[in-house]
């Protein structure tokens, strides 16, 4: 899952320019590609997307939905391999660790400055098998 909402959203400083919020929702659209694009092991090709756009007031309930979407599916990458929507934490805070997304698909510049010390591929893995044995469904 993965949400765009509009700039300001968080502090409830919202534009009523709904060409704005259409390019938010373009953005990540781009960004995620960027990501996949980028992580090694993976083709553009073998993802696809679902979406919904909620408008004026409605947008409210964007945070909500998208909470109870991922409880109800519960994708991998929200559940069971974290980092794959991560931003480059900028100059200064690269102590932290690889996510485990970045630590089975490596190919983020960012990621790779990243200094703490990340899971052991096999700890990801390991999770990614138990999260597809508890839904049910093979990786």
């Amino acid at each position: 899952m993965a949400k765009a909402v509009p700039k300001g959203w968080r502090q409830a400083r919202i534009s009523d320019n709904q060409l704005n919020q259409s390019k938010e929702l373009f953005g990540r659209l781009r960004e995620h590609s960027r990501n996949i694009g980028a992580g090694q092991g993976l083709e553009l090709k073998d993802f696809s997307c679902r979406f919904v756009i909620f408008e004026d007031a409605s947008s409210d309930m964007i945070g909500t939905i998208e909470a109870a979407l991922i409880k109800l599916n519960t994708p991998l990458w929200n559940t069971a391999v974290d980092g794959f929507g991560n931003h480059d934490p900028g100059s200064g805070r690269y102590e932290q660790a690889k996510s485990g997304w970045d630590v089975i698909h490596p190919g983020r510049a960012w990621a790779e400055k990243c200094n703490g010390a990340p899971a052991e591929e096999s700890a990801v893995l390991a999770r990614i098998k138990k999260h597809f044995k508890n839904i049910g469904r093979k990786p």
